[in-house]
This record gives structure tokens, C-alpha cells and sequence, in this order.
């Protein structure tokens, strides 16, 4: 049995182009898509066709392909978006003065 290999694809969302954008220097390949399942579609394909010109001890069939995604500008907007704790209005019964037993 082959010893596995693992190249890393480092995936970052593009806000303006609305394509994931991925690459992996080890293989080395870059492409970008709309979908995270076309860009590892894509890079699996690359690595097909670049491993043997790169990598030719490594056998194709050993070869996994592990994403890294970041998606900090949705995630940046999340926590600056959300609401803030001192938009909420705190709804208070009036005081009647009566007296409260404890």
C-alpha cells in the first residue's frame, strides 16, 4: 500500500468576484469557481495533469486533497452587522410605590 499524500488547498471567498478562489504552491495549481465542490473539482484536475511534471514519485492513486477555507469578509461583516447590545430597550413596569415583601 502507497503512503497517502495530502496537499493543502487554501480557499479564500472573493466578495467582489462572488468565485472562491483556491491554490496549493505544492502541487502547484490555482483556479477559482463559484462553488466550493467546482474549485476542488477543478484543483483535482489540475493535480492530475501537473502531479507527474511535479511529483512524478507520487503515485496519483495516494493523493487526497485537503481545503482550508476562509470566508472572513462574511464573517467580518457577521460580528459588525449584528446588533449591538445597546439597541435592545429594556421594557420596565412602572413603580406603583407599593410595597414588596421579601
Amino acid at each position: 500500500m502507497t503512503k497517502p499524500t495530502i496537499f493543502t488547498i487554501s480557499a479564500a471567498w472573493d466578495d467582489e468576484a462572488h468565485v472562491w478562489s483556491g491554490h496549493c504552491d505544492d502541487i502547484p495549481a490555482a483556479t477559482d469557481a463559484p462553488t466550493l465542490d467546482e474549485l476542488l473539482a477543478k484543483i483535482s484536475a489540475m493535480t492530475i495533469d501537473l502531479l507527474p511534471d511535479n511529483h512524478p514519485d507520487v503515485d496519483p492513486a495516494s493523493v487526497y486533497l485537503q481545503l482550508t477555507v476562509s470566508r472572513e469578509a462574511a464573517f467580518r461583516a457577521h460580528l459588525l452587522g449584528g446588533p449591538k447590545f445597546d439597541h435592545f430597550p429594556i421594557e420596565r413596569d412602572r413603580d406603583t410605590g407599593r410595597d414588596v415583601d421579601l
